[in-house]
């Protein structure tokens, strides 16, 4: 009898040890696969693309640019990045640079040709238009992992791929988002979707991310970008090509004052 009482206060702690554990866990493995997917990405040194930006209104006329993409990894801290539009007149020469960090403040800043003149943008003003298109300042950034909170919210699919469901909050300031839900490929471990929602929690625009293709053996990217925003009924398309990875960038090339003298 002894035995038996002991076994079933046992198993009685066992399984309330085991609720106590799924409780703590939503957070802790929303957080463990926002590393995973942040890890399989590590070790790209600096890459290049070419970019087509296709702006689409609610009536769905279209406006296209054509751009160039740096990327500049920065071990400890958040990538640099600098996006350089070629086409069409009106905004050739037009460059953007972001500093992204991990726990701090993004710096970024925007080189305006017709004014000859290097703009700062305010950490205040991350909610604005990225050149009028549908994303905004702060989703040009690198997503670090620091820069959030998690919560495992379950599993699901789309468009026929299994994907992890992960809530994740800004932690920094002045973001223009309450929360944001994270798709992701459980096999690749790349974002195939991201709903945002607004200050005021409502459903503001959607990200979707396909044609990914495998660099080196290890860097997915993909080929095509669509965000979608929901109150206004615009949206963006972005659209890579020409991969490169390991070409020499180096920090210099990063600079603000290195904007002025692109070509």
């Amino acid at each position: 009898m002894k035995n038996t009482l002991s076994q079933t206060l046992a198993v009685t702690l066992l399984f309330s040890m085991s609720a106590i554990a799924l409780a703590q866990t939503a957070e802790e493995k929303g957080l463990d696969i926002a590393q995973q997917v942040s890890a399989q990405n590590d070790g790209f040194a600096d890459s290049t693309s070419s970019m087509t930006m296709t702006l689409i209104n609610r009536s769905g006329k279209k406006s296209v640019r054509r751009m160039r993409a740096r990327t500049l990894e920065v071990i400890g801290d958040g990538d640099k990045s600098m996006t350089i539009f070629d086409e069409p007149a009106d905004v050739k020469g037009t460059a953007s640079l972001t500093y992204s960090h991990a726990t701090k403040a993004d710096e970024q800043w925007l080189f305006l040709p017709a004014l000859k003149r290097v703009k700062r943008i305010s950490s205040k003003n991350k909610t604005g238009a990225f050149m009028g298109s549908e994303f905004a300042f702060e989703d040009i950034s690198s997503q670090e992992v620091d820069k959030y909170t998690y919560k495992y919210i379950g599993e699901e699919e789309v468009d026929g791929i299994a994907v992890h469901k992960i809530e994740a909050v800004p932690a920094y300031k002045y973001s223009g988002y309450t929360r944001l839900l994270n798709y992701i490929d459980k096999e690749r471990l790349v974002a195939v979707k991201v709903e945002y929602f607004d200050r005021k929690n409502a459903e503001l625009k959607t990200l979707t991310l396909s044609d990914y293709e495998h660099h080196e053996g290890k860097h997915w990217r993909p080929g095509r970008m669509e965000m979608i925003n929901a109150q206004t009924g615009k949206s963006t398309i972005l659209e890579f090509s020409d991969y490169a990875f390991a070409t020499g960038l180096k920090d210099k090339d990063f600079s603000s004052n290195a904007l002025k003298k692109l070509r």
